[in-house]
């Protein structure tokens, strides 16, 4: 088999603050043939994710840093194109955690064949049906814990988790109430049966907003954002509602110490729960969150957008994009 060539983006330099094209670096590679129980794959798909973000910070969290001169990583959807593991065979199409290069050789083990399912394209599995989708429907579904006749109120809700979250409440029968940072997202959200779509750069004061869309108080609020859609979301609890922290966008760039929620001590009497989450908790709901996902795509109930890049040399640019609002739904680089 003869050498294939592979152009990979690397982490240049730790960014201070926001992210800039100079923290990154365009390289190329020569991948020699896969050894025993190895499958190379061209990707074909690859995903940018907030949460990247903090892997190329230098401190110890739930998953290591990325490696400064190294690869970056994230999901990634490809064909295999050769195979020395009999569970793999050239043409099929598989997820890995392989993404920001062209391709690569892995282990079989760090590979998953994606399942077929009519009128899902392939990119979805790094979407909706992804880790963006399972984050949603985990974090609403097993810490929400949504009722029938609920108020949810979700922040970042036109992002690739955010919008599958106010979806998954519609169909489990909640009022859903969601922000996002533009007349065109609101739009959209708006589409998708969300019934009050606020947009946050524009409305003036958020918490009036937010109080006029739920007058009795929410039961749920899934944080995509942290900041002051926090307090807000504090401040219009309900006794006994349900925080959901998944992420907090507002202060990924922070360079000094971030105030907390001025209203915290509003948890205490309303009995309020707040519980943060990483996906990887609930990789045993893949079966459970497929089944449903499924059929709610089958019945209309669940759609979502895409904000696609070409090249790997625009990876950096769609990965910088999503701190300006630069996505609707999920962003995606073709390769």
């Amino acid at each position: 088999m003869m050498t294939t060539t592979s152009r990979e983006i690397r982490l240049a330099s730790r960014p201070v603050g926001e992210p800039t094209p100079a923290n990154f670096t365009l390289a190329t590679t020569d991948l020699p043939a896969p050894g025993a129980g190895e499958v190379q794959v061209k990707n074909r798909w690859m995903s940018v994710d907030p949460y990247m973000r903090g892997r190329m910070n230098d401190r110890k969290s739930y998953v290591p840093p990325f490696a400064i001169g190294e690869a970056l990583q994230g999901g990634a959807v490809g064909e295999v194109i050769a195979s020395n593991d009999p569970g793999f065979a050239p043409g099929d199409l598989v997820n890995s955690m392989f993404g920001w290069r062209e391709a690569f050789n892995a282990p079989a083990a760090a590979l998953t064949k994606l399942p077929s399912l009519p009128g899902v394209p392939e990119q979805a599995f790094l979407g909706v049906l992804g880790m963006p989708g399972l984050t949603a429907y985990a974090g609403l579904t097993r810490i929400g814990e949504p009722k029938s006749g609920d108020t949810l109120f979700v922040s970042g809700g036109a992002g690739a988790v955010g919008s599958v979250v106010a979806q998954v409440g519609k169909a489990l029968g909640c009022t859903v109430i969601a922000t996002a940072g533009s007349d065109a997202k609101c739009d959209w959200l708006r589409s998708v049966g969300v019934d009050h779509a606020i947009n946050y750069r524009s409305c003036g004061n958020l918490l009036a907003a937010v109080q006029a869309a739920a007058p009795r108080g929410i039961d749920i609020y899934f944080d995509n954002v942290g900041g002051e859609h926090l307090e807000v979301a504090i401040e219009t609890a309900r006794p006994f509602a349900r925080l959901v922290e998944c992420g907090m966008i507002a202060d990924y760039n922070a360079t000094s110490a971030i105030r907390g929620p001025s209203n915290i001590i509003q948890v205490v009497g309303k009995s309020l729960k707040i519980q943060g989450f990483i996906v990887t908790q609930f990789a045993g709901l893949q079966a459970e969150f497929i089944e449903k996902m499924a059929g709610w795509i089958a019945d209309g109930r669940l759609k979502w957008e895409e904000t696609v890049m070409d090249g790997i040399e625009t990876a950096p640019a769609a990965f910088l994009a999503l701190f300006s609002g630069g996505n609707t739904g999920k962003m995606l680089v073709k390769l």
